[in-house]
């Protein structure tokens, strides 16, 4: 993990000639190291997408003044849908979990081992399964029991909890709740979820069994932002893995999960690096 402090620009507008000149002049006017950028433009629709991230040491403009003057003097020029991201700390992650531990596990030992710069103030879940796993780790473990009646309540619950502990987006890890429309509101395409990408063809608590019944050729994960159409926000990793009628149920669930570790893993990464925009309902995920 590199300890470079820099800063990340992602933006969007109509394409046209001399945006990529005139991002990388204003910010080489004031001190800019650019050590990475990367450009895409959609043809179809006539929009250009870039990101540009530069080193911090040297950089001669604060946060505050870099958003004001970037807005006056390129993104009204230019009708840029714009984001700047300085992360002066480590981005602060919630993850809400219940009873299945496999993606948990993983995302714990990945903070533990110091993979990711990211903090986790809190783990909120629907159940107390996962606790022993959770405090195993020394982290916070709120339980809030969900049910029809008590549902919106307990989510105010948890959004005060969310903003005492000043957390950035929240993770997803098996969280076996549909989130309200406040939650997604509150937290915009900084919610991430994993699922097997068997939906919707086989629906339900027994995914995997239903797979093996009509002998399916193919198992993958996928990783997504979290909006209100269920299960079909903006897509941010995928992968799949070959198995046949050699494979039983057992082995179908542990290749599923293991996809499903990987791949969300990968989703929190490209998050936390900045190289996500979503666009519409697509997600552009720079290399």
């Amino acid at each position: 993990m590199s300890s470079i402090r820099t800063a990340t620009l992602l933006m969007h507008c109509p394409d046209q000639p001399g945006l990529i000149a005139n991002v990388t002049d204003f910010l080489s006017g004031f001190g800019a190291n650019i050590i990475d950028l990367e450009q895409h433009v959609d043809r179809a629709q006539g929009v250009f997408f870039m990101r540009v991230n530069w080193e911090l040491e040297g950089f001669t403009m604060s946060a505050e003044a870099l958003n004001e003057a970037f807005e006056q003097k390129l993104a009204k020029r230019f009708d840029m849908v714009w984001q700047l991201h300085y992360d002066p700390r480590p981005q602060r992650m919630a993850l809400f979990v219940s009873k299945i531990s496999h993606c948990l596990y993983d995302l714990l030992s990945r903070w533990q081992a110091g993979e990711w710069r990211v903090d986790i103030p809190l783990v909120i879940s629907n159940h107390e399964t996962l606790r022993p796993v959770v405090e195993q780790f020394g982290l916070p473990y709120h339980y809030f029991p969900i049910t029809p009646e008590n549902k919106a309540e307990q989510e105010a619950k948890e959004l005060a909890l969310l903003k005492q502990h000043e957390v950035d987006f929240v993770v997803l890890a098996r969280y076996m709740q549909v989130v309200s429309p406040q939650l997604i509101e509150t937290f915009p395409h900084r919610i991430i979820n994993i699922h097997h990408s068997s939906l919707p063809a086989f629906a339900g608590a027994k995914p995997y069994h239903a797979a093996h019944a009509r002998g399916v050729k193919t198992i993958g994960a996928t990783c997504h932002y979290v909006t209100e159409s269920l299960d079909a926000g903006p897509i941010i990793e995928q992968d799949v893995a070959r198995i046949s009628h050699r494979d039983s149920i057992e082995e179908l669930v542990r290749k599923g999960q293991d996809l499903e570790k990987v791949i969300l893993a990968r989703g929190i990464l490209a998050h936390l690096r900045h190289k996500t925009l979503v666009y519409q309902n697509r997600t552009i995920v720079f290399s």
